[in-house]
């Protein structure tokens, strides 16, 4: 059993003087036993590096790189985000654009409708009107859409509304695409144009439809 003793304490005495204690200093790399990708061989930015002629590490991309899966004519712009238009909801002025960058088809306000459900009727209501259940647990500024001035407001600031919030609207840009943001927009527009409708807004083959 004495044995058993020694060898625990050589045991202790010799890691600690491998180890050392906690809290000491040494100019050693220190032993890592177990280095799960801490260490790896790479270059980080701005280093140099002896296999390249001109003794950089950073590497400029190679001359006609397009986005992977694409042709250089068929490169997909949505990979630079260059429309202005499109994905930031401006024009060529810097001004809030009006009207649409994408096609307006029953399928988009559809999808649009299935986005405007999950993320903005709870504040905004069914209708666009302002009367959603936030308003029953005290959020009473929300706006309805039926008044002039969001009636005639360009749609690209609603476009930026919706990216980047506004008052106590947070933003929807990580929850919502660009082309779903437009979606959604066509949709408001829709909600809208029911609010204000006549009967001479409706098909003559659908008026009897309406009760």
């Amino acid at each position: 059993m004495r044995y058993a003793y020694y060898t625990l304490a050589f045991l202790c005495l010799l890691t600690v003087s491998i180890l050392g204690f906690r809290g000491m200093t040494t100019p050693d790399a220190p032993l890592v036993v177990f280095p799960d990708m801490d260490y790896q061989a790479k270059y980080k930015p701005q280093m140099s590096s002896k296999f390249f002629a001109d003794g950089r590490a950073d590497r400029p991309p190679v001359a006609g790189t397009v986005p992977f899966g694409r042709s250089a004519e068929q490169a997909d712009p949505a990979f630079l985000r260059a429309d202005d238009f499109r994905y930031a909801g401006k024009a060529a002025d810097g001004s809030f654009a009006r009207g649409f960058p994408v096609e307006v088809t029953a399928a988009l306000v559809r999808h649009g409708q299935n986005r405007y459900e999950i993320y903005c009727q709870p504040c905004h209501g069914a209708l666009g009107d302002g009367n959603g259940i936030t308003k029953q647990y005290g959020m009473v500024a929300t706006p309805t859409y039926h008044d002039d001035r969001l009636r005639q407001v360009a749609e690209g600031e609603i476009f930026n509304t919706i990216t980047n919030g506004k008052n106590t609207m947070q933003s929807y840009g990580d929850k919502l695409s660009p082309d779903e943001r437009w979606a959604v927009i066509a949709y408001v527009r829709a909600l809208q144009r029911a609010h204000h409708a006549s009967i001479d807004d409706v098909p003559a083959e659908h008026r009897g439809e309406l009760k």
